[in-house]
């Protein structure tokens, strides 16, 4: 017989930890469970400085666990696990995590948004070090610079015009001669006297990890061969993100990018499941409104609970 809880927490990220926080000082006993990526975007971000109470700033895996210490003071139970599958067609809800299996008399999601990146030999040990998937968290540490965004769809367009903001030069680089974005946002980036574009052209490699930040990038041109190093500060991935929310597939209603639909902030089309963070936001993605939308699916979990006798 599996064991049976009051909530379970998908994620371990601003929104989960926060989630955690809410229900285990409301005595409700929460079992987070912390996914493929725990601590979420922010485990692998540096220095945090827009997030509120910290003036001199916080490093990001400070941060998350700072959170989690803060929600299992109050109970909170974490498991390493991964959810693999899960049945939302009754309740107590099934969540098989690999070959253990619980049930949730709620559940809350919050097993956020991963980045996608290039796959380049250096990208992952610079990320946070001038390689980042975040032009509102990141781009203030490169005020004067030049630094470059990749991408040809109006992800890449917002993150260059944001970008404009705060560095002297942006290059947009794009595998194509074509663009995916909208006309606007493609008009708008091309008039900007910051932002020049380099079309028919894919990075091979970012340089330099034994300085630990962004130098430069290894660039090749899809028609011609040719190859060389580009000088920048920065390369901003704005190519979108992948909601991790697949193995809700059929039963949670998500747009056509896979993000989970809520109604009410965080409200799915399942009674007692909700949703939370980056895995239905798509617009914000910050740190602080994941933590918001955390707080709220906590609430709406202990209303829920009351209202069903629990």
């Amino acid at each position: 017989m599996s064991e049976t809880h009051n909530v379970v927490i998908i994620g371990s990220g601003c929104a989960g930890h926060t989630a955690a926080l809410y229900t285990a000082r409301a005595n409700l006993k929460p079992l987070v469970v912390e996914g493929h990526e725990p601590g979420g975007q922010l485990s692998m971000t540096t220095l945090v400085e827009n997030f509120p109470g910290f003036p001199e700033g916080i490093m990001g895996p400070q941060l998350v666990e700072n959170m989690r210490k803060q929600a299992e003071r109050f109970g909170a139970e974490y498991s390493m696990a991964h959810l693999t599958s899960a049945d939302l067609s009754q309740r107590p809800f099934l969540l098989h995590l690999g070959k253990h299996q619980v049930h949730a008399q709620t559940l809350i999601i919050a097993s956020g948004a991963s980045a996608r990146w290039l796959g380049l030999p250096n990208e992952h040990k610079l990320i946070g070090h001038g390689v980042s998937s975040c032009a509102t968290c990141d781009g203030f540490f490169f005020s004067g610079k030049e630094i470059v965004v990749i991408g040809g769809g109006d992800s890449a367009m917002e993150e260059a015009l944001f970008l404009t903001r705060f560095a002297s030069k942006v290059t947009l680089i794009h595998r194509r001669e074509s663009f995916r974005a909208s006309k606007i946002m493609l008009e708008r980036a091309q008039q900007h006297e910051k932002i020049q574009f380099l079309t028919d052209t894919v990075v091979e490699d970012v340089y330099d990890p034994s300085l630990h930040e962004v130098t430069g990038l290894k660039l090749r041109n899809l028609k011609t061969g040719k190859v060389w190093d580009f000088p920048t500060s920065a390369m901003f991935l704005g190519i979108g993100h992948e909601p991790n929310a697949k193995m809700f597939a059929g039963q949670l209603d998500t747009d056509s990018d896979g993000y989970l639909k809520t109604h009410n902030y965080v409200m799915t089309r399942v009674h007692g499941v909700f949703a939370c963070g980056d895995v239905q936001d798509r617009r914000y993605r910050q740190a602080i409104t994941a933590a918001g939308s955390g707080c709220m699916a906590a609430i709406e979990v202990e209303r829920f609970l009351e209202e069903h006798g629990a």
